[in-house]
């Protein structure tokens, strides 16, 4: 979804707060240095790259329609093998998500467990509406509290990587595919994080064979019907069979 100028200022002051807040809690202790390290780098280059397309927004504000057109065609085929799987794993992981607007931090009374899974549904909501940026700041607060919550990893991962092969920011695409290796380290025997890798290999230029090897990683795990649907374009054009 394209943002105008007002959105995209807003977002700038929302990453800054969420900084100077992560700052705050590292030195009151509440973060570890790692934990603020992490946020930083996320909300680092998100930052950069909010600053960055509203600096092209505002200096295109008289540029022609062909030259969108132009701008828009970068990365395609990554960014709709992104959109399709976004869509589909989140309207299927899906069971019960909050209304689209409401606070994913809950109350005072909330114990750790369900702020986490408050903050889960607040941001499968999000991705489903096309709020990417807002999806990566609920996981980027589970990931606070839980360092090893594979679903965060996985989805933040796959947020980060498409943002940034969008943006063509390699920084972003590295950061994705770290979060992305670190929840199959987590959980070696889940089949959302082999699936994102697995695409994600495949939509990298050189990286087929790794592709092909963590799809058959992949088959080995007995995914559900849904992901089979979502893999079987990216093994029929790898010749991998599904068993």
């Amino acid at each position: 979804m394209k943002r105008d100028a007002a959105q995209l200022r807003d977002e700038i002051r929302l990453r800054e707060a969420s900084l100077s807040d992560a700052s705050r809690e590292r030195d009151a202790g509440e973060l570890s240095s790692d934990q603020f390290a992490t946020i930083e780098l996320r909300e680092g280059a998100a930052l950069e790259m909010a600053r960055n397309e509203l600096n092209t927004l505002l200096a295109s504000a008289d540029a022609t329609p062909a030259r969108h057109r132009r701008r828009r065609t970068r990365w395609l085929v990554v960014a709709l093998a992104c959109f399709a799987v976004v869509l589909v794993v989140a309207l299927i992981s899906s069971s019960s998500p909050r209304q689209a607007g409401n606070s994913g931090d809950g109350g005072i009374d909330l114990t750790r467990p369900q702020t986490i899974d408050r903050l889960l549904s607040q941001a499968e909501v999000d991705v489903a509406n096309n709020n990417d940026v807002t999806a990566l700041s609920a996981y980027a607060e589970v990931l606070s509290l839980d360092p090893k919550n594979v679903t965060a990893l996985t989805q933040s991962g796959w947020l980060d990587f498409t943002a940034g092969s969008t943006a063509k920011k390699a920084s972003v695409v590295e950061i994705g595919i770290r979060e992305l290796e670190k929840a199959i380290a987590v959980a070696p025997r889940q089949t959302a994080p082999r699936l994102y890798f697995a695409i994600v290999a495949d939509s990298t230029p050189g990286n087929q064979g790794v592709a092909k090897t963590e799809f058959e990683e992949f088959l080995k795990l007995k995914p559900s019907v849904g992901q089979l649907a979502i893999a079987r374009p990216f093994l029929k054009r790898l010749g991998i069979k599904i068993p």
